[in-house]
């Protein structure tokens, strides 16, 4: 199975971990970089996968930025795409938990009953999901972020390494929670936050 990943750097680099682990022989695309890329070569631009979505068994963009994610999940839907879901072999995924199109589940990851991750989401190294959690498209949980039950998390929403978010609680859109936050009330959207609990963070 051919896989493409559009970006070639360190988020692009686990996913293509993931998949080779998953039995899929590994295409990046990339703009800015030419050549070598660790143990792979990079096969084209991003305008050369556009023109050839139909030579792969699945794509997949390989960027953590989630608005530049779904900026290009868009154009290769609009080309034709074949979207790949790539879990690590180690991740735990509950059969009745619903994982959209271009996800990625890094390794120890646990997505848990009822649960659904909409499409283009990044659940992250040692994250979990518990039951019947809803993770809107193009989100990031990074590493070590866990959700317990009943947790809603908005359009394009990023948590940071580590955040903790309590049963029932709602993220808006576009949130952005950081390092280590403890996310105990509900988030309106388009909002900052950070600490124990999480506040609107107010600069400095």
């Amino acid at each position: 199975m051919r896989l493409a990943i559009l970006g070639a750097g360190g988020h692009g680099a686990v996913i293509a971990d993931s998949a080779e682990g998953r039995g899929w022989t590994v295409n990046f695309f990339d703009d800015s970089r030419a050549g070598a890329f660790v143990d792979w070569e990079i096969t084209g631009t991003s305008s050369q996968l556009l023109e050839q979505v139909e030579h792969f068994d699945g794509v997949i963009v390989g960027i953590g930025a989630n608005a530049v994610r779904l900026e290009w999940l868009a154009r290769l839907r609009d080309a034709g795409a074949t979207f790949a879901t790539i879990i690590d072999r180690t991740a735990v995924v509950s059969r009745h938990a619903k994982i959209g199109q271009a996800c990625f589940l890094a390794a120890g990851s646990i997505v848990n009953i009822f649960a659904c991750i909409e499409d283009g989401c990044i659940i992250n190294t040692g994250t979990t999901v518990d039951h019947d959690c809803h993770v809107a498209e193009g989100v990031h949980l990074s590493p070590g972020v866990h959700l317990s039950g009943g947790v809603n998390i908005g359009r394009a929403s990023w948590l940071g390494t580590g955040t903790v978010v309590r049963n029932n609680i709602t993220v808006g859109d576009y949130v952005i929670a950081g390092v280590g936050s403890a996310i105990t009330k509900d988030i309106a959207s388009s909002q900052i936050v950070v600490g124990v609990p999480a506040r609107p963070f107010k600069g400095v």
